[in-house]
């Protein structure tokens, strides 16, 4: 299995409907913060979420969050 690639150092804040997404662990899709089926081959698979209320969301870009997929300021301890 491969590591994931930080796709960012900041989060992404989005504006989600309730519903279920695809939260990419890899770092390698081009749709981040989504899975976009990038991590084909790596070993590594996409988490689902659920969104039960229309909000603001800050997701994990860095992929190293301990509370994913939301973002737990990881971030700040990458080099």
């Amino acid at each position: 299995m491969q590591e994931p690639v930080v796709a960012q150092k900041t989060p992404i804040a989005l504006e989600l409907e309730p519903g279920e997404y695809w939260w990419c662990t890899c770092g390698r899709s081009k749709n981040q913060p989504f899975c976009d089926g990038a991590h084909a081959g790596t070993g590594i698979e996409p988490l689902k979420m659920t969104v039960r209320e229309k909000g603001s969301y800050y997701l994990c870009a860095c992929k190293q969050t301990a509370n994913p997929p939301f973002c737990d300021g990881a971030h700040d301890l990458i080099d």
